[in-house]
């Protein structure tokens, strides 16, 4: 699975929800469309969250973002409130990451610290590393660009209902995947420099 995840990610987020959403919006509705169409990617989510198998950081948020996601969707009751749901969550998203580097707690360092442990990593020594000073700024750096992503992706959707109503779920489900790549590929560049820090603070340590 992790070998091909970008062609899973594609494929649950972008291609079955587009194919169900224009084969579907005719007989069902719109927002019965909209509704069928994220199906396949909760389940998706779903079985990424039992290949966790684990309660931690990740494995929460995971779960966390799929249940209010969700809800905010079944809760809508119509196909224009469902897209401005999605705005609002994103917006609801930006702030819980600002919030995260505010309280020194940035998401990024704990979504790392979850995959170094599954590695087999230490927990308690992989965190005092994460948190000398220069690794913590990065982290907060990397939880920032997670705040910034979202914040992008409430522009485009705004703009998008606004010119498009209705129209703009099938361009939103591909502007919100072509983003969420590109600020990932930025933020490797983040994490790949606190590899090489910490790889040099190992052997001193």
């Amino acid at each position: 699975m992790k070998k091909h995840i970008m062609v899973l990610d594609l494929l649950f987020y972008v291609a079955i929800p587009l194919v169900v959403w224009n084969l579907g919006r005719d007989y069902m509705g719109d927002y019965y469309a909209m509704l069928s169409s994220s199906i396949p990617g909760i389940l998706y989510s779903i079985y990424r969250f039992y290949e966790i198998r684990k309660v931690n950081f990740t494995g929460i948020f995971i779960l966390s973002t799929l249940v209010i996601g969700t809800l905010l969707d079944f809760l809508a009751g119509s196909a224009i409130q469902l897209l401005w749901n999605n705005v609002y969550y994103s917006i609801g998203m930006a702030l819980f990451f600002v919030m995260s580097i505010l309280i020194n707690k940035p998401a990024a360092l704990f979504l790392s610290l979850d995959l170094v442990e599954l590695q087999g990593n230490d927990r308690k020594s992989m965190k005092d590393l994460f948190y000398d000073k220069k690794v913590l700024m990065i982290f907060k750096l990397i939880t920032l660009l997670f705040a910034c992503r979202e914040s992008v992706l409430t522009v485009i959707r705004v703009l998008l209902i606004h010119k498009y109503g209705v129209d703009a779920f099938d361009q939103g489900i591909v502007y919100r995947q072509i983003i969420s790549w590109g600020f990932t590929f930025i933020s490797m560049f983040g994490f790949l420099y606190i590899a090489k820090i910490i790889n040099n603070m190992k052997p001193v340590d």
